[in-house]
């Protein structure tokens, strides 16, 4: 799949990364794990911590996939927005799961401490403003129910938001204790300090075939190896759609621009440097960098194929900083880093494990949506879980055949 094309930023910030062998031999592990994303990554990590003997394998070089253009904000509302997964879901099932991106946030944070590269984790506050009065309602209803369950947000109306930023909005959610990170450090490091606990980990290494016995599952390679395990976690990011069509799934693009570093960037200029987004739909975002470099992404569009979404790069790019300019016009903003890319969502607006009969002991980790590091970290404690354990009491949330009673 060609899953982004542009100019990349991150791979920029870790000059000399970790690299693997390709896999040369036949194996037999516990649990193998298809993709060496942050999926895949996750997973690795927390079953580092076991005695299980663990294989991570990917198709291409650790962190060249979606990683790449993965803009790393790290919030728990999301894409959909909380009173409207409530309308799906019922106002318990909704709640907990936002509950569950608070805690991986701090889950983020603790594992950020404790791997072999800094990668640059740092809590920041986001700013949600209403793009229009249509905006401002949606985000009343939001504040009703993050107040009552006790979230840390404070709703700033036109005069609170002037008094803090450059720009003016009829209102905002300003929520506390969100997060930002450089994605492909933390992938990196992840797996590093796996592979130093013992997790096998191998690029350049494709699945080309599978088979399934009584109590194995068997996947062979493009090298023409085989890897026999008693547990799969398929973690291929949006290639998990190549192993196993997904009703609920669905691809579009998404486009991004990082600029060269902005110098002597005050918090005059931009308060505390707040990840900051909108309700418009499909809405723009931004963040700041560690090296105070400024990302700016979305303008999301429906197109699936590659040349039709590389041909409005520039475009985008063009739009992205005219957007930015509009609310932060001191500021001056120069593209150097450029990119569209796949993005996945689903219909419901949850990430989802799939577990389905033609693939037995296998777990699917779809991670799609806005915040794919996050949904990442609460699925990838769920499945590890389950194969440690056998159950998590957060699988039915997520299952792919999901029936949520309201």
């Amino acid at each position: 799949m060609n899953l982004q094309n542009g100019e990349f930023y991150w791979q920029t910030t870790l000059t000399h990364p970790p690299s693997y062998p390709p896999l040369e031999e036949d194996i037999f592990c516990d649990v193998l794990i298809i993709g060496g994303g942050s999926s895949g990554a996750q997973c690795a990590h927390l079953l580092s911590e076991t005695d299980l003997k663990v294989a991570v394998v990917d198709k291409r070089q650790i962190g060249t996939g979606s990683t790449m253009a993965n803009t790393a904000l790290l919030q728990y509302l999301g894409d959909k927005m909380l009173f409207e997964l409530i309308h799906t879901f019922g106002e318990e099932s909704a709640i907990h799961h936002t509950k569950l991106c608070e805690q991986a946030i701090s889950d983020i944070e603790d594992s950020s401490k404790k791997i072999d590269v800094d990668p640059e984790f740092k809590r920041r506050d986001s700013l949600y403003y209403a793009s229009d009065s249509q905006g401002e309602e949606k985000l009343q209803k939001e504040y009703h129910f993050l107040a009552k369950h006790g979230f840390q947000v404070d709703f700033l109306d036109e005069k609170q938001i002037k008094e803090r930023y450059p720009f003016s909005k009829q209102s905002a959610l300003y929520i506390h204790n969100d997060g930002e990170i450089n994605p492909f450090k933390y992938n990196h490091s992840l797996l590093q300090t796996a592979s130093r606990k013992g997790v096998q980990i191998y690029e350049n290494t494709e699945i080309k075939g599978k088979k399934f016995t009584k109590e194995h599952a068997i996947f062979y390679t493009n090298r023409n190896h085989s890897i026999t395990a008693k547990h799969v976690i398929i973690a291929a990011g949006y290639e998990g759609l190549e192993f196993k069509k997904e009703k609920d799934c669905l691809l579009t693009s998404s486009y991004a621009v990082i600029t060269k570093p902005v110098e002597n960037l005050q918090q005059s200029d931009w308060y505390k440097q707040t990840l900051i987004w909108e309700t418009a739909r499909p809405y723009v975002y931004m963040r700041t960098t560690a090296d105070n470099r400024i990302i700016i992404g979305g303008l999301d569009d429906n197109t699936t194929y590659p040349e039709d979404r590389d041909s409005k790069i520039i475009a985008k790019k063009k739009k992205l900083i005219k957007e930015f300019n509009k609310l932060f016009p001191n500021i001056h903003a120069e593209p150097e880093y450029y990119l569209g890319a796949f993005y996945g969502g689903t219909h419901d607006g949850l990430p989802l494990i799939g577990q389905y009969e033609e693939f037995p002991r296998c777990h699917f980790l779809f991670a799609y949506g806005d915040n794919g590091l996050v949904y990442s970290s609460i699925l990838s404690k769920i499945i590890t879980e389950i194969i440690k354990n056998g159950s998590h009491p957060d699988f039915d949330l997520y299952s792919h055949n999901r029936n949520l009673s309201q």
